[in-house]
């Protein structure tokens, strides 16, 4: 790894250097922070995590051949060097700010309430078809994900798009110092997480961080249609481009047709030029998802025909409305994460499915003092966007059922307290040839209702 030697190591985390002198100018092959991970030349950073203190692991993992350990306390009769620091986690984030500036490579990064992974997929969907590229992978975008995923890129990659995610103020300025971004982009602003950001203008103002490292010469991505986001109208000088479905935007789609649980093509117009695309997930979120990608496709010099392909090419991955067909059901697993926008987007592309679309949804989390009424809203939503029926699960869904029960008497809508209880019913509720929705909160672990359809 480019310049990662265990002298400018130990500088880089402020640390202390402990073994031989002749070691110093080794350089780090990889970075890991699971133990299970061990390899030769491999620098182990020992976390002190909730549950598990990794400093037990690393006589075993120096035994496997790593090249030396990170540790937050002095070892003891210790035969194999390591880099005493105050914080092994602020040691992590201070190593992956380093490396991206031995890379220099441009850093694209996107934030936003809703759409972060789509966008973020279609982005390096696109991009790739003229650059080597890099982009999270999994739910590696917080403060110890972003810098595992900065490790994994090597001088040969060309160009890195990074999902950060973000709870709470201060984060983003914090993941913004480690990856600079020269692009960024926002999806939008929602009402995610507003027990610690209060309402949207708190969405807003800890989102619009990461302009705070932005590069002098960079871009500004936004979604024009978003009535937080359309306020930014400069920071330092660099002026937003706007993309959305109104055509005052600079980037923006017409003649969309929806072609079901297919996809939805549409017109994006960018820059005096214009092409037809099928974009192959559904929803109209995916208009969007495109929209972004086009204009920072634009920004790094794809021609219209290279942003069509990477579209197109998109691939939908695990947990985000991928389509899973059995030979009696097809299951929607979108099951990674919620929020009521999300939640509501989904029924929305649920109602294009063919047989009886059953929607399978659970709790969603960090809503703050709303929760119960957020809960309700995508209740009522599902009760009338014309699916055939609603199981909700969880402790706060009770709210989503009865609001759906409220908005419509004759809805079919059911509920169970929990994904046990959902389990050992769930042949009371589907039938051979549905369409289901299978959505959640990650913490639900919905991902054990996909495996159960499944195997149904």
């Amino acid at each position: 790894m480019k310049n990662l030697t265990l002298r400018n190591l130990t500088k880089v985390c402020n640390g202390i250097y402990h073994g031989p002198e002749e070691a110093l100018d080794e350089e780090a092959f990889s970075i890991i922070t699971d133990s299970r991970k061990a390899e030769k030349g491999a620098l182990f950073v020992a976390i002190v995590g909730e549950r598990v203190d990794a400093h037990k692991f690393i006589p075993g993992v120096m035994e496997k051949g790593a090249l030396a350990s990170v540790s937050e306390r002095e070892l003891e009769g210790a035969e194999f060097p390591y880099i005493q620091v105050e914080s092994s986690l602020q040691a992590v984030k201070d190593i992956a700010e380093f490396y991206l500036e031995q890379l220099g490579i441009p850093v694209v990064g996107i934030t936003g309430s809703v759409g972060k992974t789509s966008t973020k997929e279609v982005i390096a969907s696109v991009l790739k078809e003229k650059y080597r590229t890099l982009k999270t992978q999994g739910n590696f975008n917080n403060e110890l994900g972003l810098p595992l995923t900065v490790f994994r890129l090597r001088e040969e990659d060309e160009i890195a798009v990074l999902e950060m995610g973000i709870s709470d103020f201060g984060e983003m300025t914090r993941l913004a110092k480690i990856a600079k971004p020269e692009t960024c982009v926002i999806t939008n602003i929602g009402t995610c997480h507003l027990e610690n950001l209060g309402d949207r203008d708190g969405v807003l103002r800890a989102k619009t961080e990461i302009f705070q490292y932005l590069k002098p010469e960079g871009h500004i991505v936004l979604n024009g249609d978003d009535d937080k986001l359309c306020t930014v109208k400069e920071y330092k000088g660099i002026r937003p481009v706007f993309f959305g479905l109104d055509e005052t935007n600079e980037v923006y789609a017409d003649e969309i047709v929806n072609r079901g649980l297919k996809g939805v093509s549409c017109r994006i117009h960018l820059g005096g030029e214009s092409f037809s695309v099928l974009i192959p997930m559904p929803g109209i979120h995916m208009v969007y998802n495109a929209l972004a990608a086009a204009a920072v496709g634009r920004i790094y010099g794809l021609t219209t025909e290279e942003i069509r392909r990477g579209i197109e090419s998109l691939e939908a991955i695990s947990g985000r409305f991928k389509m899973i067909e059995t030979e009696k059901l097809l299951i929607v697993d979108d099951c990674y994460n919620a929020n009521p926008m999300s939640m509501k987007a989904s029924l929305d592309v649920l109602h294009d499915g063919a047989g009886r679309r059953v929607a399978i949804l659970g709790d969603m989390g960090e809503l703050g003092e709303n929760e119960a009424a957020l809960h309700r809203e995508v209740g009522a939503h599902a009760a009338s966007c014309g699916i055939d029926a609603c199981v909700c699960v969880g402790e706060l869904s009770r709210y989503m059922a009865e609001a759906a029960r409220e908005t419509d008497p004759e809805f079919p809508v059911f509920y169970e307290p929990a994904r046990e209880s959902l389990l050992e019913n769930l042949s009371r509720y589907i039938q051979e040839g549905d369409t289901v929705l299978v959505k959640a909160s990650h913490f639900m672990k919905f991902e054990e209702v996909v495996k159960a359809l499944q195997e149904w």
